[in-house]
């Protein structure tokens, strides 16, 4: 009834602890977070937090406990007889995010059974006074109960990764040294006359295993030659050294709980794990073998991760993620403020500055160039004449025009107003745009040549626009872009220059440029 009652507990707790597991979510560690920062590490995560060290502190860590159970068997003189059975639980602690200590506490019953018989056993002290005189041979076997305390340090393989962020799989192995207790018993029946130890039978290992096992189903165990060993022992067994080597892989059912595949290779300073230590050579003399006997545990188990105001096991965070996230999206690094040259200082980045090299005090427009308000070439800091006319220019080199006397103002206007600069070229745009092509601006800077040197003509920009709203509105882009391109561009001045659209006047693609 106890056995029952302990059982029922034994799957509450599991019960629970899964429940709990699978529920709870610590969350995605956040590195600004100084709750899971232990207090040693509180000053320099502070420095980190202030930009006065580079590296935040380690957070402290979940504690990982663990239950496996699987198959466990011993490597020695005896055939082992499987399936044989153990268990094991264990408790992990992280120490970096590669390298962990784990406490392992194994119980394990391995049997072995060999179907092939022996003659040489005079000098195994369990098996020399079974029929000494008939010589009959004797079918070694064993059952052996191991109990294993073992310190262990393990490395992650894969959890700092280069191109991901993290992964539900981890890959680990490790190295361990412990102790571990035995007890090996044997099962001597009176006779193994009942076994036909033919020839036939030698190579027939089912048959022989199945008349041993009908054979030694009710014989009883008797303590093993290790029982007679006067080495150290824990209580009436032998107390042996131990080295461990173990290889797993654990896959994240949740942020609290894992399943685990784990092979762990045991190695012991002792030939009689198994009850045997003598081989025989093909003649039946026995001679001591010179190997140790091992064991191992292949099993599958479910780690629950413990504890509160830490992040989960180091061993399951990719410590880059930090440092990518950063540079891809910058929080805490410290940016210095932004400088953006200005060499000439009229308030326009060199980066944009037309004329990057404006005179001090020169007023300028959006492009960084000097202003020049009448357009006669001299910027409006150096011009001692403002608004020149244009009937005044060209002017002289402070800006100041030669105006006609005032006795031949009707002849020198009446030459004003003629205007003799010839033809100039249309302007074609392409499909829908009101982008100026290369050859379009080529075709403007001749324009502009000519209007600077007949300061008395003007232009009228005109384009052809269907009936379309559209079709105005584009027309109207274009022939403002002419001449916003001839004022800003070329420095003609924008009194000089007027614009219009004339509905079905012409190619509706093509903007012509006259003089008035």
């Amino acid at each position: 009834m106890s056995s029952k009652k302990f059982k029922l507990l034994l799957m509450g707790i599991f019960f629970l602890l899964s429940t709990g597991a699978f529920a709870q979510d610590t969350g995605v560690y956040n590195i600004y977070d100084s709750s899971v920062i232990s207090s040693k590490g509180q000053a320099q995560q502070n420095e980190f937090m202030n930009n006065t060290y580079d590296f935040p502190a380690k957070p402290r860590s979940q504690t990982e406990i663990g239950i496996s159970g699987g198959m466990f068997s011993i490597s020695g003189d005896v055939s082992s007889k499987l399936p044989t059975f153990g268990g094991a639980i264990h408790v992990r602690k992280a120490l970096g995010y590669l390298f962990s200590l784990r406490l392992q506490y194994l119980y394990g019953v391995a049997k072995g059974l060999n179907w092939k018989p022996s003659f040489g056993y005079s000098n195994n002290p369990v098996w020399s006074g079974f029929n000494a005189q008939n010589q009959d041979p004797v079918y070694y076997n064993y059952k052996t109960t191991v109990n294993d305390l073992s310190l262990q340090g393990i490395f992650t393989i894969n959890n700092i990764r280069f191109h991901k962020q993290k992964t539900g799989m981890v890959l680990y192995g490790g190295l361990g040294i412990g102790a571990t207790t035995y007890n090996a018993q044997v099962q001597v029946p009176q006779s193994f006359s009942t076994i036909q130890a033919t020839t036939e039978q030698y190579h027939d290992r089912k048959k022989t295993r199945d008349a041993l096992k009908s054979l030694l189903k009710d014989v009883p165990y008797t303590p093993a030659q290790n029982e007679l060993d006067t080495k150290a022992k824990l209580g009436k067994h032998p107390l042996r050294p131990t080295g461990t080597a173990i290889a797993g892989i654990a896959y994240k059912l949740g942020k609290r709980v894992n399943l685990a595949l784990e092979d762990r290779f045991t190695f012991t300073k002792d030939d009689l794990l198994d009850g045997q230590q003598w081989q025989e050579h093909p003649l039946g003399d026995p001679a001591q073998t010179r190997d140790f006997d091992s064991y191992n545990y292949l099993s599958i188990g479910l780690n629950f991760n413990v504890g509160s105001k830490a992040v989960e096991p180091l061993w399951w965070i990719n410590p880059l993620d930090y440092a990518y996230s950063e540079i891809n999206n910058p929080k805490h690094m410290k940016l210095p403020k932004p400088v953006f040259d200005d060499a000439d200082g009229d308030g326009i980045v060199d980066q944009l500055d037309r004329e990057p090299n404006t005179p001090a005090g020169c007023p300028v427009d959006s492009h960084g160039v000097s202003r020049d308000t009448d357009g006669d070439g001299v910027p409006d800091c150096k011009d001692k004449q403002l608004i020149t006319p244009t009937e005044c220019q060209p002017v002289d080199a402070d800006g100041v025009g030669k105006c006609p006397d005032p006795e031949c103002c009707k002849n020198i206007m009446a030459q004003a107003n003629a205007c003799n600069i010839g033809d100039l070229p249309s302007i074609s745009y392409r499909n829908r745009s009101n982008s100026l092509s290369n050859d379009a601006k080529a075709m403007l800077a001749t324009v502009a040549s000519k209007l600077k040197n007949s300061a008395t003509c003007t232009i009228t920009v005109t384009g052809y626009p269907a009936a379309s709203k559209a079709s105005q509105a584009l027309c109207n882009k274009r022939v403002d872009a002419i001449k916003a391109y001839l004022t800003e561009k070329e420095g003609i001045s924008a009194d000089r220059i007027s614009t219009s659209c004339e509905v079905g006047g012409g190619d509706a693609n093509t903007v012509d440029i006259k003089v008035n």
